[in-house]
């Protein structure tokens, strides 16, 4: 009888929060483009958040170093992890012959057939999400894209970013090792965390949620791509008026998804990237920062530099 009680009242537990899940959720339409461009970096702008990449903004999150410990926060590339769609990741070996020199050299090789911008824990860039016609900063999209790339928000642009990191661990703060399916985080959550960690977010940040999902990678994808949970409109918002450098988690879209309005798709994605120009960072390893309980940090991360792409399969870490 044990086990089905405690079963039961996982249950129960699960739908209340998922109720209060619902009652907070609210639909949203894409502002104007007289509302969000030019944006608040210049009307030909195409770094967005990566312009809060400076000295100062380095020198900030080396001083949170205390021990050197290095928490690798990149899910492994192969082909049984969670694609999305047609995604897919092979690799096939070359194996090549021993030159004749007397040194006896061989050496091994590989080919790579994959949308390596967009598999694995991946980077997004502006070039990744539109609101119809327009990305971030109101380019068109029908004058910047080509078959071999975009000309201009590429992520070639983004560099390389280290800044202040901050796990906001909304599992931890529920008492759960994962979040519940659809669960959508909302800014009283985030603020309950912050509260519970006794931190405060600054311009700048790299913002890391922990919802718990990522313990289902290559375990158990079906679930881990089509019931996320994740911030909602609300919180999304709320998030970007906090001015941060990125917004990253440890599920397949940042975003709750399927979204609570089912006439919505992936809102979150246009108010992150479109609208304020905050890249996001998906399918984070966090298991180990989160059961550490590193809650701060430097945050170390530079996409590939594939000129025109969407974005880039990424290896970030975390320096304690």
């Amino acid at each position: 009888m044990r086990p089905r009680i405690h079963f039961l009242l996982l249950t129960l537990v699960s739908a209340f929060v998922l109720a209060g899940s619902s009652a907070n959720a609210q639909s949203w339409q894409p502002p104007a483009e007289a509302g969000r461009c030019p944006t608040k970096w210049g009307a030909n702008d195409q770094r967005g958040s990566g312009n809060h990449m400076k000295p100062a903004t380095v020198l900030r999150a080396v001083k949170l170093i205390q021990t050197g410990e290095v928490i690798e926060l990149g899910q492994v590339l192969n082909a049984s992890m969670p694609f999305f769609g047609t995604r897919r990741f092979d690799v096939h070996t070359k194996r090549t012959f021993i030159n004749p020199q007397s040194n006896n050299r061989g050496s091994n090789e590989e080919i790579v057939t994959s949308e390596i911008g967009q598999v694995g824990t991946q980077f997004d860039g502006f070039a990744h999400q539109t609101i119809g016609n327009r990305l971030y900063n109101c380019f068109k999209l029908d004058e910047i894209a080509t078959r071999n790339g975009f000309e201009k928000l590429g992520v070639e642009n983004v560099g390389s970013l280290i800044t202040r990191g901050v796990l906001i661990d909304v599992a931890g703060l529920k008492g759960m090792e994962l979040l519940p399916d659809n669960y959508e985080i909302t800014v009283q959550d985030i603020e309950q965390a912050l509260a519970r960690q006794k931190l405060k977010l600054q311009p700048g940040d790299a913002l890391i949620l922990h919802t718990g999902w990522g313990r289902l990678w290559g375990k158990d994808n079906t679930r881990y791509l089509t019931k996320s949970p994740g911030i909602g409109v609300a919180a999304a918002e709320w998030l970007a008026k906090q001015d941060p450098m990125l917004v990253g988690a440890d599920n397949v879209s940042i975003e709750v998804s399927p979204n609570p309005d089912p006439k919505l798709s992936l809102p979150v994605h246009q108010i992150m990237l479109v609208v304020n120009g905050i890249h996001l960072l998906e399918n984070l390893k966090l298991d180990e920062l989160a059961a550490k309980r590193v809650q701060e940090f430097a945050f170390i991360v530079q996409p590939l530099k594939i000129q025109g792409g969407t974005g880039s399969t990424v290896a970030p870490i975390a320096v304690h």
